[in-house]
């Protein structure tokens, strides 16, 4: 692998009340708001990052949706990785809004295509338990419904769950084209649907044999349909100029946590028991007393944080040796955060962006 080796380089706006000086105590002039968040994707476009995500919560934080259609004006640039859970829309209604607020981000730099992409999410809607296997078999067929209809495709579609036969409205994409979709999620259920529908496969934090191990599978996945998958790695990450300075920022961040309010914030979560979040539980067990479970991985945020649960710790040498190891493994796209976080924003845009050939993911 080469210096040159291109990635998408994305942060992520904390909609959902993920944002703190010191993990589980919580600040009012952190939690989740329009000017707050507002100005996290303001900074990570000024800071030059190519994708903002904007994660989807329902006890969490401000709408997603409608988040993301005030923003979209502000920015002349970055993309936007807008969450949507499935179940929320009816998949016609779906294609319809995500045509919207590409018309709204307006085109990429080349004018190739539209400034937004779709992170699907399969969990439980607010109030409903569906087992997993037929809530992903769901996620498939919507992506796919969604996928004919923004393609400009009449549908006709007779599914488990849909029974559809509709014209594509006439809203269309800029392209006419469906912007690709952001998908993730560990049990056998989750990689058949990301291999079947989705167009990048997200991981959260794992050791780098079990990244190279799940890439492989998903690979072989997606294969057997006769597709090809991008695939994306979501981290937190501390940059300090020295390793010293970047474990000492680590400590801190933990330095008023409260094991029982660590607990609470974790099961707050709809995703609290996935598949998924087990996994990061189990690093979290498997790492030394100090966090770490490898080199430079740092798994002290799942702590008092559901879902991705670890960081990339070090200097900015070791940090961008840490993403050019996860390239090295076939990761094409980084979806990164910090606390506070438009301070590592910030601190991530100086030390290590610019050593990185970053630009949106070619689709």
């Amino acid at each position: 692998m080469t210096d040159k080796q291109q990635c998408e380089v994305a942060w992520f706006s904390a909609l959902c009340d993920d944002d703190y000086e010191f993990l589980g105590v919580p600040d009012p002039q952190l939690a989740s708001s329009w000017e707050h968040c507002r100005n996290i994707v303001l900074r990570a476009e000024e800071g030059g990052f190519d994708n903002i995500l904007l994660p989807s919560g329902y006890q969490l934080g401000v709408d997603t949706t409608i988040f993301a259609a005030a923003v979209a004006p502000y920015l002349s640039r970055m993309k936007l990785l807008w969450a949507t859970r499935m179940g929320e829309d009816w998949p016609p209604q779906l294609a319809r809004r995500i045509a919207t607020l590409d018309r709204i981000l307006g085109w990429n730099a080349d004018k190739t295509a539209g400034r937004l992409n779709v992170n699907i999410i399969s969990s439980d809607m607010p109030g409903q338990a569906m087992e997993s296997a037929p809530r992903y078999r769901r996620g498939t067929e919507i992506m796919k419904i969604v996928r004919t209809l923004l393609n400009g495709e009449h549908l006709d579609f007779d599914g488990e769950f849909y029974q559809l036969r509709l014209d594509p409205a006439r809203i269309t994409t800029l392209s006419g084209k469906c912007p690709p979709f952001y998908f993730g999620g560990l049990s056998h259920e989750a990689r058949e649907c990301a291999a079947e529908a989705a167009d990048v496969y997200l991981m959260w934090p794992d050791t780098m044999d079990k990244v190279r191990e799940n890439v492989a599978d998903l690979k072989e996945r997606a294969a057997k349909y006769g597709r090809t998958l991008k695939f994306g790695y979501r981290a937190h990450v501390i940059v300090r100029e020295t390793e010293e300075e970047a474990r000492a920022y680590a400590d801190r961040l933990l330095s008023k946590l409260d094991d029982e309010a660590g607990k609470a914030i974790r099961e707050k979560s709809l995703d609290a028991k996935n598949y998924g979040v087990q996994r990061q539980a189990e690093l979290r067990g498997a790492a030394g007393g100090d966090g770490f479970v490898e080199d430079n991985l740092w798994t002290g945020i799942g702590r008092a944080r559901s879902g991705c649960g670890a960081a990339i710790v070090g200097n900015p040498d070791q940090v961008l040796a840490k993403l050019r190891a996860y390239q090295a493994e076939g990761i094409e796209a980084f979806i990164l955060s910090g606390y506070p976080h438009t301070t590592e924003a910030d601190l991530f845009a100086r030390h290590v962006l610019p050593h990185i050939e970053h630009g949106p993911l070619q689709f």
